[in-house]
């Protein structure tokens, strides 16, 4: 696959991955712990907001892959 055309497929995919996932996170937040304390509600949105990082870091290496020459 072309370089440029891998990196364009790959910000789409990530655009829409965080996209997705911040929602789901904020929605599964708001249902499950409606009736928890403060900081249980703190610890569970500081956890889902530093996970994205690896599926994320996952596209990016993907999308960096195909960049290098293979000789």
């Amino acid at each position: 696959m072309v370089p440029s055309f891998r990196k364009f497929i790959g910000m789409i995919a990530l655009v829409i991955f965080v996209v997705v996932y911040a929602f789901t996170a904020m929605v599964i937040g708001d249902m499950t712990l409606q009736q928890s304390s403060t900081i249980v509600r703190l610890i569970y949105f500081a956890i889902a907001g530093l996970i994205w990082v690896i599926p994320a870091g996952a596209i990016i290496w993907w999308m960096e892959r195909g960049g290098k020459n293979r000789t």
